[in-house]
């Protein structure tokens, strides 16, 4: 079971809870062109379909993509529920849940910091909500996922997801570590955003080979190599954030990413599969890469753009 360090100190800055806001779209922006959640057929609408966003920069004639226009101030005037205000130290995260996932983006970010340099820059907001949530990237409600949006450089989560859907929906497991992994899967996202691989994805294409997909398993792929990196990790002091991962929070998070599989969701929700409409990868695929990022260790090894089809596939 993960365990945090009590001595280290957390910082609360990018965490926001906007709190519960009701079913259907939120906000005033257009609506993410994102399928229905896990109960329609085609699959679940997150954890992130990319391509919606790609569908709404050729519907618009807006780029969500262009990470030259990211302005903080766009979230100045989010609501924030004071959910996270008690969450402190590493002796919070082990008590508290909430407090873990302040942790969890502490470390996320100390660890993307140390291996992009310059690169790097934080992700604006870690967003929690319930019902529905307001971005820049339009309206959504709790049936698409967990999604990043690169409009606002945020990530965004309705914390009902892992047991609603992930588990009780999809036959996922249920563990703190499978949070984690999905949040590091979803900062992975910012980091493709910032790498320029996100712009890649530049056509509706879908299948276990698609811009999409290679997009998705090297979201997976950075989130292993967080994994792997976790207990290095360190808040602003010094002080290591993880003192300990276990095998079974690496067991939970690689049956996450199974259980997200584009087949096995298919299976579950329309009772075949149909590789040709694939937008985020297989279990198998997800796997793979999410093994590789944290067996290799190496930001280049996530390269899922310049690897073969074969290799794509984990052959």
């Amino acid at each position: 079971m993960v365990r945090f360090n009590p001595r280290a100190r957390l910082d609360r800055s990018r965490v926001r809870d906007t709190g519960s806001r009701g079913g259907g779209y939120g906000g005033r922006g257009m609506r993410l062109p994102i399928p229905g959640g896990a109960g329609a057929k085609g699959g679940l609408g997150g954890i992130v379909l990319v391509i919606a966003f790609v569908v709404l920069a050729q519907v618009t004639g807006i780029n969500p993509f262009a990470g030259a226009a990211y302005d903080p101030s766009r979230l100045a005037d989010a609501d924030d529920t004071g959910r996270y205000d008690h969450c402190e130290t590493g002796e919070d995260a082990n008590a508290d849940h909430d407090c873990a996932r302040v942790a969890v983006e502490n470390s996320l970010t100390d660890f993307w910091e140390g291996a992009l340099g310059g690169d790097f820059r934080p992700i604006e907001s870690l967003t929690t909500f319930g019902g529905s949530v307001g971005t820049q990237c339009g309206g959504a409600d709790s049936s698409v996922g967990p999604f990043y949006c690169p409009a606002d450089e945020s990530v965004y989560l309705d914390t009902t997801f892992f047991d609603q859907v992930l588990e009780r929906q999809l036959g996922g497991p249920d563990g703190g570590f499978v949070e984690f992994y999905v949040l590091a899967h979803e900062y992975g996202h910012h980091i493709s955003n910032l790498l320029g691989f996100m712009g890649q994805v530049r056509t509706q294409e879908t299948g276990p080979t698609s811009p999409g997909v290679r997009l998705e398993l090297q979201a997976d792929c950075y989130a292993g190599l967080w994994t792997q990196h976790a207990t290095t990790t360190e808040d602003a002091a010094g002080e290591v954030l993880l003192v300990d991962l276990s095998e079974r929070d690496i067991d939970l998070a690689i049956k996450a990413a199974e259980a997200v599989g584009d087949d096995s969701i298919q299976r579950k929700t329309q009772g075949q599969v149909t590789e040709e409409s694939w937008t985020h990868g297989s279990a198998a695929q997800r796997k793979h890469w999410f093994l590789v990022g944290y067996e290799q260790g190496d930001v280049q090894a996530c390269d899922t753009f310049a690897a073969s089809e074969a290799e794509v596939l984990g052959r």
